[in-house]
């Protein structure tokens, strides 16, 4: 989580010491220093003293960089580029990486890598174009297996060569089953009458753009300095799974999501068939102040100034994103192809562009006679770095009063996929739903720990609150779901959440690269340096926060969760802090039962937990290369999905009404394309079952409050 700026600021002055003094390092052996065994040393003394746990930095820890490295993505993520034979002749690096990062011996195993690879690499464009140039046939017996824990590197060419050609005709013969499923459907006689011989080949040939443009981007991106940069992070992340390098660029990246806000021309750019391409033009920004860019247009290369313009042919979307966006008031060239054809070099200056959509919004909840506040929240954002920057507790708290205007009844706030962000924002976040009282615990690598405190007694509303969680909320929102719970101020609805009970600060290497960003010339090291707690004393690291209504959602059994990744640090507990509960006018405990009850006797999510717990069993399964087996697999399949997704959307929609202040954004909006995004936003939000269920336990919360209410009176 990123700390506030005076935080980062010292940090900035404070790791600039030990990093200078790293410059002055004599190696042993007298070993010429490079700047990268300069930034490898100093990333390995910092996370060797500064992390919350570090591993040792020794033969054990170094086994397992080597063993991650070459399977990481970029690598060989499923383990078909190298052969076995090329992992034992790396095998004398296996023990001496640690070596590299204490900086006693030159860095020696990502140029073996890459040299290996680079030969692979090449091998395998010829063996895939090989394959491609021949038809398949889908009659025979055989099957793939998926699941890459279950593979290990191919023994030899031979065995190389197959698990390519299972691999290829694995995804040609998923094209060639959608191509099937459309000439069914087709109703333009081009189409309806192609032969399978035809569909066979058109499969095969898109499966070969594919692999074309995969390897061409690997030739373009996957540069020297990515593949260190890619070793960095391997070692960081074997730390714990939120320890992470981050190159300028890509600093800067994160700098944009944690504030909502970043410097580019303002258009909005999609991938089609290895071009950029713009697909609109945002009112008011750059591009749309130029009047030379428009809908269509193909971004052929990228320069900053007066730089060598970077040919981004075969680039995808996020990487010609980091070289479109730059510091405020920067210049960027665009070359750029029009519909027309001609070619034009276009100079613009980048100026601010806000992610609005990614702001805290709200909506009106029409039901069973009461009115129902919905707020979305998809991260917990903060600009520390303007004083008026925006805040996700602020705009929340406004979108509490409008409602608060509205006269709803009950508040629902949803936090599902909220990946997390500001530390500070939370606290001020759960400050608006409770008294003056503790929030969270955090503690630090020597196990001194912090309360951190709503020191404020005002309350903004003390009506009926539900927050809606699942697999996708982490970190910040965990933490804010936790303090509700613990409070028993609202009642948690959904799925049990990610599990990520660290803290993170960033740790910027190197000289500043201005006197405002605080982003430096090598980047930063985004580094796990405490643990959170809830109040209750618990972590919610590895377990999460479990609801106090269990609704089965999609995700149940996929792996994606902080307790599937190996390198995540254990679950303990400490001390509970000092609090007092939220007292209701209800038996909390008597309608969380009830409702618990009622889920679990709900035919609908009965049939969508034995049909998710399905489709995971089937992920891990070996996929049949038969095509009237695979037919019958993916109707299977694709039935369930389905069924499940049919079963998630309401049959009649909800009335969820736009607030009039927001009216405008909706349904006026200057970028037509922003907001038509809104109103298919709202259309979404009306069929959602789980809203729905939400909103029946508030309207539960609202009635038990007026009969228990009314009961004491009489």
């Amino acid at each position: 989580m990123k700390t506030p700026k005076g935080i980062v600021v010292a940090l900035l002055i404070l790791f600039g010491v030990s990093f200078v003094a790293f410059t002055t390092f004599k190696a042993k052996n007298d070993l010429t220093i490079t700047q990268k065994q300069r930034l490898l040393v100093g990333i390995g003394q910092l996370l060797e003293n500064e992390h919350y746990s570090p591993q040792k930095i020794n033969d054990s820890f170094s086994v397992k960089v080597f063993n991650k490295y070459l399977t990481d993505i970029w690598a060989d993520d499923d383990k078909s580029i190298f052969l076995q034979k090329d992992i034992e002749s790396l095998k004398k690096y296996a023990t001496t990486i640690d070596d590299e990062i204490h900086g006693t011996m030159p860095i020696s195993f990502v140029p073996a890598v890459s040299t290996i690879y680079n030969m692979r690499v090449a091998e395998t464009v010829d063996l895939y174009k090989s394959i491609l140039s021949k038809p398949f046939t889908f009659t025979s017996n055989d099957s793939i297996v998926t699941n890459v824990d279950q593979l290990d590197f191919p023994k030899n060419e031979a065995d190389k060569k197959d698990r390519w050609y299972k691999k290829l005709k694995y995804i040609t013969l998923t094209r060639y089953y959608d191509l099937q499923n459309q000439r069914e459907k087709a109703t333009v006689d081009s189409i309806k009458h192609k032969t399978d011989k035809q569909l066979e080949e058109e499969a095969r040939q898109s499966v070969l753009r594919t692999e074309n443009k995969i390897f061409e981007r690997i030739k373009v991106k996957f540069t020297d300095d990515e593949r260190f940069n890619l070793f960095l992070n391997t070692i960081c992340n074997l730390m714990d799974p939120h320890t992470d390098y981050f190159p300028p660029i890509e600093k800067r990246e994160f700098d944009e999501m944690m504030s909502n806000r970043f410097y580019g021309i303002g258009a909005q750019l999609t991938e089609s068939d290895g071009n950029i391409k713009i697909v609109s033009i945002q009112n008011g920004g750059a591009a749309w102040k130029s009047g030379q860019l428009m809908a269509n247009d193909i971004i052929l290369k990228v320069g900053q100034g007066n730089a060598e313009p970077v040919d981004i042919t075969g680039y995808d979307v996020t990487d010609a994103v980091k070289l479109i966006r730059g510091d405020k008031g920067t210049e960027v060239r665009l070359t750029v192809k029009h519909p027309d054809g001609s070619i034009k070099v276009i100079s613009l200056i980048r100026s601010e562009v806000v992610l609005d959509e990614s702001f805290a919004r709200s909506l009106v909840l029409n039901q069973n006679g009461k009115k129902i506040g919905y707020i979305y929240l998809p991260e917990f954002y903060a600009d520390f770095e303007r004083a008026n920057g925006s805040r996700s507790s602020d705009d929340v708290a406004k979108e509490v009063k409008k409602l608060k205007e509205q006269k709803v009844d009950g508040i629902i706030l949803d936090l599902r996929f909220n990946g997390g962000g500001s530390l500070y924002e939370v606290v001020q976040m759960v400050g608006l739903f409770i008294g003056q009282g503790p929030v969270v615990q955090v503690r630090d690598k020597d196990g001194n720990s912090t309360v951190l405190t709503d020191r404020d007694n005002s309350i903004l509303y003390d009506g009926p609150l539900a927050v809606m969680i699942n697999e996708g909320s982490a970190s910040a929102s965990e933490i804010f779901a936790a303090a509700i719970q613990d409070y028993k101020r609202g009642i948690i609805i959904g799925s049990r959440s990610y599990g990520k009970g660290t803290v993170q600060k960033n740790v910027p290497l190197g000289k500043p690269l201005d006197n405002y960003s605080g982003r430096t010339e090598y980047g930063a090291v985004k580094l796990t340096f405490q643990k959170f707690y809830r109040i209750n004393g618990g972590s919610t690291q590895l377990k999460g926060v479990t609801p106090d209504v269990v609704i089965p959602d999609l995700y149940d059994y996929m792996k994606m969760r902080e307790k599937d990744n190996p390198s995540a640090l254990p679950w303990d507990e400490i001390a509970k802090a000092t609090y007092q509960t939220w007292q209701d006018n209800y038996d909390r405990n008597a309608l969380i039962q009830k409702e618990n009850a009622a889920i679990q006797a709900d035919t609908i999510f009965t049939l969508i937990n034995t049909n998710t717990k399905w489709l995971a069993q089937k992920t891990d399964a070996p996929v049949q290369l038969n095509y009237q087996i695979f037919k019958k697999d993916q109707k299977q399949i694709v039935a369930t999905a389905e069924q499940d997704n049919n079963l998630l959307k309401l049959k009649s929609p909800m009335d969820l009404q736009v607030l009039p202040q927001d009216r405008d954004t909706y349904y006026n909006n200057p970028d037509t394309a922003k907001g038509k995004r809104y109103q298919d936003w709202l259309k979404d939000r009306t069929k959602d079952m789980y809203i729905y269920q939400s909103a029946k336990v508030v309207n539960d919360m609202i009635e038990a409050g007026k009969t228990q209410t009314a009961w004491k009176r009489h």
